[in-house]
């Protein structure tokens, strides 16, 4: 486990960022209670890194689980026909949910690879996956309504390395440029 300095050094000597990296310092920024003048340094400074061109993100590795569009699909069908005779109102996202955590995932990260996943998976895994959503939609129906007040996840947006570490410099030192670098001193 990295500090913030320790990272930025890192990234510094290396030219990028890689994800792990970008993970680890906004780990560790949201369980700080308050970070170091060094920390804040540290961050200014791989800001300006970043925005001089000096260190490069590194992409994450694209990739999809060809089960999760699979199942998705399934319960829809199944849930629709539900729907259409009865007034039972039921969450394709809590379906699919408990249904994908008793399959296996199939990802790919290629074309080919989620056309061979998909392919695969409606040869030799369509009845397990009918059944799965069929458990989920039975076992959906009889749970109690625990929380009603529950938040549905939300996706998060494509945000920028860049604006990630500003959104954080801003979050944590909102003072800091003022406090540590007061207007025309440099």
């Amino acid at each position: 486990m990295m500090n913030i300095q320790a990272i930025v050094e890192h990234a510094l000597e290396e030219g990028y960022l890689t994800p792990a990296m970008e993970a680890e310092v906004g780990r560790i920024c949201d369980s700080a209670a308050e970070l170091s003048v060094e920390e804040y340094m540290a961050l200014d400074h791989l800001m300006g890194a970043l925005l001089a061109g000096e260190i490069v993100t590194v992409p994450r590795k694209q990739f999809i689980n060809v089960m999760e569009e699979l199942v998705i699909s399934e319960t829809i069908s199944q849930i629709t026909a539900i729907e259409v005779d009865t007034d039972i109102q039921l969450d394709v996202g809590d379906v699919a949910a408990y249904a994908l955590n008793r399959l296996p995932p199939l990802y790919a990260t290629t074309e080919e690879g989620a056309s061979y996943q998909r392919d695969r998976a409606q040869k030799e895994l369509q009845d397990l996956i009918a059944k799965q959503v069929q458990s989920a939609i039975s076992q959906n129906m009889d749970r109690p309504e625990f929380f009603p007040e529950r938040q549905a996840l939300t996706k998060p947006g494509g945000e920028e390395v860049v604006k990630q570490v500003s959104t954080l410099l801003q979050a944590y030192a909102p003072q800091f440029e003022t406090k540590h670098h007061p207007v025309g001193v440099n």
